[in-house]
């Protein structure tokens, strides 16, 4: 373990994670183009909700919420690879640094707030249809979002608040944005007490991942004892949600699982899950909500509709 010794002035740190990437550019293209595509695509299914008032309805300002946050994740990490792989721009202030690490990290755990309490709400949907209105009122649905945001952003201050007062003996960072754990690796400190953040970390990204779990094997309870007819339209309801928990949860749980596996990960795999968690589900959410929920796409072919005639 380096010293305080060995101590440094940083004031920049050192992106890593592409040097052995073989087509930068292809990748640095690939990675903008997904990076504007989900940008526009959650933009839309904000509008879309904001504009139509038939859409201020419980479910859809989780989605709206859900789309703030996919849009505030895949920003905090997307310019820093694209200045990467396409113009070279290897490496980022300290204090930009820390601030992308933040907004990383606080979206990345809202977004697992926000799946917890959609599957919460598909829940009373599926459990107590008639009673479903009275139970969820857009003014709880707001109040519960923003109490939620707040507990994200004093959760997470803890993050910087560590980093800030440590010395640091390295400064490149193992990947091409600022995360936590990547951070920490370039400082002097003994890493095992601030590592036990990152285990609360995990623990709250599994407690979250079983009471979703739990929701749906109620769910799955309830749709049992329907009608066909039910079962179909509850199968409908679920699914949007069901695979946008899958690309958000499965490459964290491969990382950890196979890490604790003892299957050796190489740099490459491991900034590859990484980006995956923060690129992938962004740009998958909004498809996934807008194609297959009936109401968002309706009101979108209407507001196309009325642009047209005016």
């Amino acid at each position: 373990m380096p010293s305080l010794n060995d101590s440094i002035e940083l004031t920049a740190f050192v992106l890593g994670g592409f040097e052995t990437t073989q087509r930068p550019f292809v990748v640095g293209v690939s990675i903008l183009i997904t990076f504007i595509v989900a940008v526009l695509a959650n933009m839309v299914n904000i509008v879309v909700i904001v504009y139509d008032k038939k859409l201020h309805k419980p479910m859809f300002l989780l989605i709206c919420n859900l789309a703030i946050a996919d849009m505030l994740c895949i920003t905090s990490v997307s310019p820093t690879m694209i200045g990467t792989l396409l113009a070279g721009v290897n490496t980022i202030s300290y204090a930009p640094c820390l601030v992308g690490m933040y907004i990383m990290h606080l979206v990345a755990t809202m977004e697992m707030f926000a799946l917890a309490v959609m599957a919460f709400d598909r829940l009373i949907a599926v459990s107590c249809p008639f009673q479903y209105n009275s139970y969820l009122t857009n003014v709880r649905i707001i109040l519960l979002v923003l109490m939620l945001w707040i507990a994200a952003c004093c959760f997470v201050a803890v993050m910087p608040a560590t980093v800030l007062p440590l010395s640091h003996c390295h400064t490149k960072l193992i990947y091409s944005f600022c995360d936590y754990a990547a951070v920490l690796r370039t400082t002097c400190a003994d890493l095992g007490y601030y590592f036990n953040i990152i285990t609360v970390i995990f623990f709250l990204l599994f407690f979250t991942f079983s009471l979703i779990a739990l929701s749906y094997f109620f769910i799955a309870y309830f749709v049992k004892l329907s009608t066909p007819q039910e079962k179909r339209k509850m199968g409908s309801t679920c699914l949007s949600h069901l695979i946008v928990v899958v690309c958000f949860f499965l490459p964290i749980f491969m990382r950890i699982v196979l890490s604790r596996m003892g299957v050796p990960l190489t740099i490459e795999q491991l900034h590859g899950l990484t980006i995956w968690s923060y690129v992938g589900p962004p740009s998958v959410n909004p498809f996934v909500y807008s194609l297959r929920t009936k109401e968002i796409r309706q009101s979108f072919w209407n507001i196309l509709k009325r642009d047209r005639i005016s």
